[in-house]
């Protein structure tokens, strides 16, 4: 079995691909107009942003509240191989669809680790390895596994799991008071 990914950011091991391949319009939360795929004017050569201790005060706030929980830099590391867009512009896209896909995955793994304070019956034990499993598969990912991989259907899947966990949280708040 694999082992689990990390779950939690790390820029430096990424190719700035949250700066680069999503899109926002200029509201509260960005201080601008971007395109998909359009590079952030803030991002610099050596993917770092200009403003990155100013992010709120210049109305970057949404970049602050950005998560890809691991996604970014296992799309660049794992999924390809360490290649980056700004060497191969046409990889952009080609990343930008993989982290789509990828940080769902690991929002997914995310809300299924949550479960582990549970005492959990071997039936609910397995449901979440089987889970677990198919979002972690022993093989590596791929840029064809996770444009072939059926996120809707596992999403579904793991929010009926969750949601059939509901008795578990009654025990909890039992246990703390």
């Amino acid at each position: 079995m694999r082992p689990p990914p990390d779950l939690s950011a790390n820029c430096e091991s990424c190719a700035a691909l949250c700066c680069v391949v999503f899109a926002f319009d200029k509201s509260d939360s960005f201080g601008i107009d971007k395109a998909a795929c359009e590079v952030c004017p803030n991002l610099d050569e050596s993917d770092h942003c200009r403003i990155f201790d100013a992010r709120l005060e210049m109305g970057f706030g949404g970049c602050i509240a950005y998560d890809c929980h691991g996604a970014g830099q296992r799309v660049t590391r794992e999924v390809f191989n360490g290649m980056h867009w700004r060497e191969d512009p046409a990889l952009m896209e080609r990343m930008g669809a993989a982290l789509s896909v990828m940080r769902r995955v690991h929002e997914l793994l995310l809300l299924l680790r949550s479960t582990k304070s549970f005492v959990l019956s071997a039936e609910e034990s397995n449901t979440l390895r089987g889970l677990e499993d198919v979002l972690n598969p022993d093989r590596m990912w791929t840029e064809k596994t996770l444009q072939a991989f059926p996120i809707l259907d596992v999403s579904t899947e793991v929010y009926a799991f969750l949601r059939s966990l509901k008795h578990h949280a009654g025990s909890l708040t039992t246990a703390r008071t």
